[in-house]
């Protein structure tokens, strides 16, 4: 890592646009985490059909519930996995690896 650092700092102009590109995912990622954190019934079982995951309007009702209100990274493999484990307490294990799947899919 040093030497990559000490690298970069003969380049100011592509340290910056690397720092640069860092805000942007950065931010990509807090709109993808408040969109977890408030999502909807009717928006999980949209997001779910656009990426081929089984998950029925009960489950999804559960899950939304839920999510509503938490802080969650879905970026932190850690944090999803404790999530993924919640989902499946309240739905099933089969609907949390459904909703992985989908966590996944936003977090590519």
């Amino acid at each position: 890592m040093e030497v990559k650092l000490s690298l970069l700092s003969r380049f100011p102009i592509l340290l910056h646009t690397l720092g640069w590109g860092v805000m942007i995912v950065k931010i990509f990622e807090n709109i993808i985490n408040h969109k977890i954190n408030t999502i909807t019934t009717d928006e999980l079982l949209k997001y779910a059909k656009q990426f081929n995951i089984s998950v029925n309007r009960n489950q999804a009702q559960k899950i939304a519930e839920y999510l509503r209100g938490k802080q969650v990274n879905i970026f932190d493999s850690n944090e999803r996995a404790i999530l993924i484990k919640e989902i499946a307490k309240v739905t099933s294990a089969e609907t949390a690896r459904e909703v992985n799947k989908l966590f996944m899919q936003f977090a590519k």
